[in-house]
């Protein structure tokens, strides 16, 4: 995985952020693992395929998701993870992908993305992701963290 693959979607997951939030995104250090699946997370996985082939997959503690979710409607409280709340996340991280797949573009890749899908980690749909992936952990202040994982596929 190469730099030109992992910046677009840094750079467009901080004008996202910082455009639906109102919060800079601080990048902490990008690592290469296997995802961890927890229970009390949301997932959020969207396909990518063309000159590049695999997933981005969100993963965002559900008390992070649900004060994104709170800044993506101007401050109101959101305190159950429901079906707007779910497609509000669905919403960010196709417009992070959408807008990396842009990026990409202008540098010669293109690509396209699938639409968004929650993961049910009770269900067999993590089993494809028991691979490495490029781990890029975001903090947002008074919000708290998540990880973009970039997963491809040979």
């Amino acid at each position: 995985m190469q730099a030109t693959h992992i910046n677009p979607f840094l750079q467009s997951a901080t004008l996202v952020l910082e455009q639906m939030c109102a919060v800079s995104p601080e990048r902490g250090e990008l690592s290469l693992k296997i995802i961890d699946f927890k229970n009390d997370y949301v997932w959020l996985q969207i396909g990518i395929k063309g000159h590049l082939r695999g997933d981005i997959v969100f993963g965002f503690p559900e008390p992070v998701a649900l004060r994104i979710v709170s800044g993506m409607m101007g401050g109101y409280v959101v305190s159950e993870f429901d079906e707007m709340s779910r497609s509000a996340i669905a919403e960010l991280g196709n417009m992070i992908s959408g807008n990396a797949s842009t990026l990409l573009y202008n540098e010669g890749i293109q690509i396209d993305i699938t639409p968004p899908k929650i993961i049910n980690v009770d269900e067999q749909s993590v089993q494809p992701f028991n691979r490495k992936a490029v781990a890029i952990p975001l903090r947002l202040k008074d919000i708290g963290e998540f990880e973009i994982y970039v997963v491809t596929f040979s």
